[in-house]
């Protein structure tokens, strides 16, 4: 009965909202110096990363994942969430270097398509648009698991297949995944992808995604980094190449690299900036990860949080005069923080995780106001209604998709719907 009523308050608030919104669908978000342009007006958004919105419509169950999905949209749009981001192809299948990877893929083999894998992406951006929400959406992956990188790799012989099936350790994932950068035919099938995409019809509205104005930017991947300091060349030229090739197919959309700022250049400054200073980069991205980059110890969250939280906004803050420098919105759009002792349960408290997030959006509702360069944020990850299994750790086939990939412990980072206290945050900051 309490899981009937909450869909029914999601449906019946979220359409109240719909009706009322002063946004408007069809127009493009464009920018103008450090300000994102929509309807000739400066727009500052309130985000979350949705990585899986566009898979939950697919596989054995699509009216489940159907129903999932409205319910889940209806309740981002109570929360006063306009911008989502998402990943839009999916890489191979089965296990890679140890992981499972989320499912169904994209690009099956090697410059072979499934259209169908778009049905619940169409889907997704359709139903956004009736919400007038804006979608970001990464064209393939760094990491491991959606196929992305090392998926190409492979399939052009360059990881062997016994090292392909086990768990890579760090130096073995940079050394392997900063080939692809200077592998010809991998870049060929990634850009293949990225041109079926972007020339693909919507199978519910009939809209081509290249002229769909529900579609904010376009990111070249999640997280790309160079990995290795003698790849920098080689990556340069695969985002300048790949950014003139999205923008000659496609001038409407805004396009990004999905970067995580300095720490994905092993802090090298020059060239994050050299990178984001390209003509057909339209914004900045940073994406912040205090427990991933070793800027706490989580076991002691109490002494550690404040030494922490001074490098977070210096973090921020450094990214922010870069975005100033080069005359580009930035944009937050990855962060995130355990909860309480380490927990993986959704009932567990979230106090230092809304400590971090109230320092942030605290920064973003000052350059807000200012009119500077900070200009939207995408909180890691949502998990909606789904909750991980008890007793089991990581994500297997046949589970709902939350916020964590499958290769991190499954409630790690999520965000749930149950989460009062982290969503009380946002709706202040857009209540001010």
């Amino acid at each position: 009965m309490k899981q009937a009523f909450l869909f029914l308050f999601y449906f019946l608030t979220g359409n109240l909202i719909s009706s009322t919104s002063a946004q408007t669908s069809n127009s493009f978000v464009t920018v103008n110096g450090q300000q994102f342009i929509l309807n000739n007006k400066s727009v500052y958004f309130t985000g979350v990363n949705y990585w899986y919105g566009g898979l939950l419509a697919t596989g054995k169950n699509k009216e489940k994942g159907k129903r999932r999905l409205i319910a889940e949209l209806d309740f981002l749009q109570t929360q006063g969430i306009s911008n989502l981001r998402i990943i839009a192809a999916v890489e191979g299948s089965g296990n890679i270097t140890g992981v499972q990877r989320i499912a169904p893929a994209f690009q099956t083999t090697a410059g072979v398509f499934d259209e169908s894998y778009l049905e619940g992406l169409d889907l997704l951006l359709s139903e956004m648009d009736k919400r007038q929400m804006k979608a970001v959406l990464f064209l393939s992956n760094n990491w491991e698991w959606s196929g992305g990188f090392l998926q190409y790799l492979q399939w052009e012989r360059l990881i062997p297949d016994s090292v392909f099936a086990r768990k890579l350790d760090w130096d073995e994932m940079r050394d392997y995944t900063s080939q692809f950068y200077s592998c010809t035919e991998c870049i060929r099938n990634y850009h293949l992808q990225v041109k079926k995409i972007l020339s693909h019809t919507n199978t519910v509205n009939g809209i081509v995604y290249k002229n769909d104005p529900t579609i904010m930017s376009w990111e070249l991947a999640n997280e790309p980094r160079p990995m290795r300091p003698e790849a920098h060349k080689a990556y340069l030229s695969w985002i300048r190449s790949t950014a003139a090739l999205i923008k000659q197919a496609d001038p409407n959309h805004l396009l990004c690299v999905g970067h995580e700022g300095v720490v994905g250049t092993a802090f090298d400054t020059s060239l994050y900036k050299e990178i984001h200073a390209l003509k057909d980069i339209d914004h900045l991205t940073i994406h912040i990860w205090p427990k991933n980059w070793g800027w706490i110890n989580t076991n002691a969250m109490d002494s550690g949080f404040a030494g922490m939280m001074e490098k977070v906004t210096s973090y921020l803050d450094t990214h922010m005069q870069f975005a100033s420098e080069l005359n580009k919105p930035l944009v937050l759009e990855e962060f995130g923080f355990p909860r309480d002792v380490n927990s993986f349960s959704p009932t567990a408290t979230t106090h230092y995780r809304d400590k971090m997030f109230t320092s942030l959006l605290k920064v973003y509702e000052q350059s807000r106001k200012a009119g500077k360069s900070l200009a939207g944020f995408n909180v890691w990850a949502f998990a909606g209604l789904g909750r991980p299994i008890k007793s089991q750790l990581m994500w297997k086939p046949g589970d709902e998709y939350i916020g964590d990939p499958p290769m991190e412990e499954q409630g790690l980072y999520s965000i749930f719907d149950s989460d009062s206290s982290t969503w009380k945050l946002i709706r202040s900051v857009q209540n001010h």
